[in-house]
C-alpha cells in the first residue's frame, strides 16, 4: 500500500507526483493481467513489478507465476465453456425428441468448441462395415456430405478397427494402403488437410466416428482429443437411444400386429364355436340343409349356397346369390374337385364364388358348399369352420339317406306284397299303404327301371323325387318299380330316364308296360319279361315299350347266349355276307318279311325293279339255302328278322325318341 497523501483540491502536477502516477499505472497493469491476459503484453507484468521497486530477479519470478496463473485461468475458462456446452448437450439429450436434430446440433457444437473448419459424424453399418456420413457442420461439398467409406479404407476405418482416437496433421501423407479414390476426392473437394476422429462406442459395438478437420496442417492436443471424445460419447448415447427407440417402436408395432392377429384369431375361434353349436342344433332339429346354410351365412356375413352332386341348388342363405353360384364356371368346378381330393375348403380366385367345400363321405360325393363375397377375408379358422359345416352337410345327407333307406325298405316291402298279390295279405297291404299316404285303388300304371344292383337304392331315391308323393316306388325282384296313377298327370319317361341316369352316373333302361287294365301283378310279369329280353339283346340306356317286344318276350328265351345263338343260326349268314361284301342283303330280307314274302310289294317298298329283288332273293337262296322260304323256316326267319331290326332301331334311336305316358297308360 502506498503511503501518499491526496489533496482534495487538485493542482498542477509536481515533480513528486510523477512516480506516484507510474506506480498507479503499474498496479493497474497487474490488475488487468490478473483479469485477462489478453489486455497486457508479454513483458507488461515484469515491467510493472520493476516500476513498483522489485528487483529484476524477483520481478521475473513473480511474472512467471502470473503467466502460469493466466494459463490456468484461461484453461479453466475454456473448460468452463466446454462443460457448459456439454451440459447443454446433455440437457438436449434428456429432452430428446428428434434424434436427427440433436445429432446435427451436437456436430455443430463440436464444430464451435473445437474451433475447427469442419465437423462431421459417420455412422457405422455392421452389415456392410461401411461408414456413411450422416451429419456435417461447415461442409461446402455435396459429394462429401454423401460420402461412404468402404471397409479398411481411410482414417475412419482405423478408428473403427482400433476403437481408439486417431488424428493426422496432413491426410495426403497418410498411409497409402488406407487411401481410397472416392475418399480422396471428397477430402480434396472440401480442401481438408488435418483430421481428428474419435470412436462412438457402446458396450462391444462401434456406432460410428466423430470427426473434426481443418483446411490447414495442424496437430491436435490431448485436451482437444478428450473434448471431442466427450462429445462423441454424447453422440453415442444419441445413436444408442435412437436404436433403442427404433427397437421399441418395432417391438410395439410387432406387439400390436400380434395382438391384432390374436384378436382376429379369437374372433374367428369364437365365431367357429358359435357356428359349431348352431350346426349341432341344426342337425339335432332335423331341419335339413337350410339351417346349415343360414348358420354359415349369418356367421361369415356372406351368401352361402349348397348344391347337390349334379350342381343343382338345394339350399341357400344370405340372398341374393351371385349368378356365378347358380351356374358354376370351370374354375369353381375344379375347386370342388380339389376339395373332394383334399378334404379341405378351397379358395376361388375369380367370379362371385370365393370358397368351396365338397360334401363327401369316404368315396361318396353329395355336392358342395359355395361361399360368396363378404365384408372380411376368410381366415384359416373360417376355412376350418366351412369344412366342419361341409362335414355336417355330409352327415345330414347320410342321415337323410338312412331315413330314406328305411322308408324305401318299407315301400319295397309294400311293393312286393302288392305285386305278389297274396289274397290273405291284401287287407294288411291296404292298411300299410294308407299309412304311407298311397291309395292303391288309383294305381294303374307301372314303370320298370333296369339298374345294376348297387345303384338301385340311389335310382329309387331319385325316381321318388321325380314322381309325386302319392306314387309308390320300391325295389322288387332285381328292378326298381314305380306304381302311379296315370290320371294325375302324364310322365315324360325319356326325361325321367335321363334324370335318373344323371343322378346315379350309370346307364338306365326304362320299360314302359301296357295299360294296367286293373291287374298290376300281370302287368309287372309282362314288363319283367320284356326287361329280360332287353338284357338278352344286350341293350342298355334305352326306353323300351312292352308292346314293341310283346310277341318276342312271350315266345323267346331271355337267356343271352340262347337268344344270340338263335339270331346267329337264323340270319347270321346274311349278316356275314353283307359284312364281307359291303352289301345290304339283310335290308332286302327285312323288307321281304314285312311285305308278306311278296317280291312285287318288296320291290315297290324298296323302290327297286322286281327283277332286282328276284336277283337278291336268288342270292339269299345261295346264302340261306333253297328251303329258307318253307313255312317253318320262314316263321323262324321272320321272328329273327323283326327282333334283329327292333334291336338295331333301339340302338340307333335310344328308344325311338321320347314317349310320354299319358292318362290311362297310353303312350304317344
Amino acid at each position: 500500500m502506498l503511503d501518499t497523501e491526496v489533496s482534495s483540491i487538485p493542482g498542477p502536477p509536481t515533480a513528486e507526483g510523477a512516480p506516484m502516477k507510474r506506480k498507479a499505472q503499474a498496479i493497474a497493469t497487474l490488475l488487468d493481467a490478473a483479469h485477462d491476459s489478453d489486455l497486457v503484453g508479454p513483458t507488461a507484468v515484469s515491467d510493472a513489478l520493476t516500476a513498483l521497486g522489485a528487483s529484476d530477479h524477483d520481478a521475473g519470478e513473480i511474472a512467471e507465476r502470473v503467466h502460469r496463473s493466466q494459463r490456468e485461468l484461461s484453461r479453466l475458462r475454456r473448460r468452463e465453456h466446454e462443460l457448459s456446452a456439454l451440459f447443454s448437450s446433455a440437457r438436449e439429450l434428456a429432452e430428446l425428441r428428434d434424434s436427427d436434430a440433436v445429432l446435427a446440433r451436437l456436430v455443430q457444437r463440436a464444430h464451435e468448441m473445437m474451433g475447427v473448419d469442419l465437423a462431421y459424424l459417420s455412422e457405422f453399418d455392421p452389415d456392410t462395415r461401411e461408414l456413411r456420413v450422416r451429419e456435417t457442420s461447415g461442409s461446402v461439398s455435396a459429394s462429401f456430405q454423401t460420402l461412404r467409406v468402404p471397409p479398411g479404407r481411410g482414417l475412419a476405418s482405423v478408428v473403427v478397427e482400433s476403437r481408439m482416437p486417431h488424428w493426422v496433421a496432413n491426410y495426403s501423407a497418410y498411409a497409402m494402403e488406407r487411401h481410397d479414390s472416392g475418399i480422396d476426392d471428397a477430402v480434396s473437394a472440401e480442401g481438408l488437410v488435418s483430421l481428428l476422429g474419435v470412436p462412438m462406442v457402446t458396450y462391444d459395438d462401434v456406432l460410428g466416428v466423430l470427426f473434426v478437420a481443418n483446411r490447414e496442417e495442424k496437430s491436435f492436443s490431448p485436451e482437444q482429443v478428450a473434448l471431442l471424445t466427450a462429445v462423441a460419447d454424447h453422440a453415442s448415447i444419441i445413436l444408442q437411444t435412437t436404436q433403442t427407440l427404433r427397437d421399441l417402436q418395432e417391438s410395439e408395432d410387432e406387439s400390436r400386429t400380434n395382438l391384432a392377429t390374436l384378436t382376429a384369431h379369437l374372433v374367428e375361434r369364437d365365431r367357429a364355436n358359435t357356428v359349431h353349436q348352431e350346426l349341432v342344433q341344426a342337425v339335432l332339429a332335423g331341419g335339413g340343409f337350410a339351417p346349415v346354410a343360414e348358420t354359415l351365412a349369418s356367421a361369415l356375413g356372406r351368401a352361402v349356397a349348397i348344391v347337390d352332386a349334379q350342381d343343382q341348388l338345394i339350399a341357400a342363405a344370405g340372398l341374393p346369390l351371385d349368378p356365378a353360384m347358380l351356374a358354376l364356371a370351370d374354375p369353381v368346378r375344379e375347386a370342388i374337385a380339389e376339395s373332394r381330393r383334399s378334404g379341405h375348403c378351397v379358395a376361388v380366385a375369380e367370379g362371385g364364388v370365393r370358397a368351396v367345400a365338397a360334401l363327401t363321405a369316404g368315396s361318396r360325393h353329395f355336392g358342395a358348399m359355395l361361399l360368396g363375397d363378404g365384408a372380411f377375408e376368410l381366415g384359416a379358422v373360417d376355412f376350418r369352420t366351412v369344412e366342419r359345416a361341409a362335414q355336417v352337410g355330409a352327415l345330414l345327407e347320410l342321415q337323410q339317406e338312412a331315413a330314406s333307406g328305411a322308408d324305401l325298405r318299407i315301400r319295397s316291402e309294400l311293393m312286393a306284397d302288392l305285386l305278389d298279390d297274396v289274397p290273405e295279405r291284401r287287407a294288411d297291404v291296404e292298411r300299410r299303404a294308407r299309412r304311407l299316404g298311397v291309395d292303391l285303388q288309383v294305381l294303374d300304371s307301372l314303370l320298370l327301371l333296369s339298374v345294376p344292383g348297387d345303384q338301385q337304392t340311389a335310382a329309387a331315391r331319385e325316381l321318388s323325387r321325380q314322381l309325386d308323393d302319392r306314387a309308390l316306388v320300391g325295389e322288387y325282384r332285381g328292378f326298381v318299380v314305380a306304381a302311379f296313377a296315370a290320371s294325375r298327370g302324364s310322365v315324360d319317361v325319356e326325361r325321367l330316364r335321363r334324370q335318373v341316369t344323371s343322378a346315379i352316373q350309370h346307364p338306365v333302361s326304362v320299360i314302359v308296360p301296357r295299360p294296367a287294365s286293373g291287374a298290376l301283378p300281370e302287368v309287372f310279369q309282362t314288363a319283367m319279361r320284356t326287361a329280360r329280353l332287353i338284357t338278352a339283346l344286350e341293350l342298355v340306356d334305352v326306353t323300351a315299350h312292352v308292346d314293341d317286344f310283346l310277341p318276342y318276350s312271350a315266345i323267346l328265351d331271355t337267356d343271352v347266349r340262347a337268344l344270340s345263338a338263335f339270331l346267329r343260326d337264323t340270319i347270321g349268314a346274311v349278316r356275314q355276307y353283307d359284312a364281307e361284301r359291303n352289301a345290304d342283303l339283310l335290308g332286302t330280307l327285312r323288307a321281304f318279311v314285312r311285305n308278306n314274302a311278296s317280291p312285287t310289294r318288296t320291290a315297290r317298298a324298296l323302290n327297286f325293279h322286281t327283277n332286282t329283288i328276284l336277283q337278291r332273293l336268288d342270292r339269299l337262296d345261295h346264302v340261306l339255302g333253297a328251303s329258307w322260304r318253307d313255312d317253318e323256316r320262314m316263321f323262324r326267319i321272320g321272328i329273327a328278322v323283326r327282333l334283329d331290326e327292333l334291336r338295331d332301331r333301339l340302338r340307333v334311336g335310344r328308344g325311338w325318341g321320347a314317349r310320354v305316358v299319358r292318362a290311362g297308360g297310353r303312350s304317344s
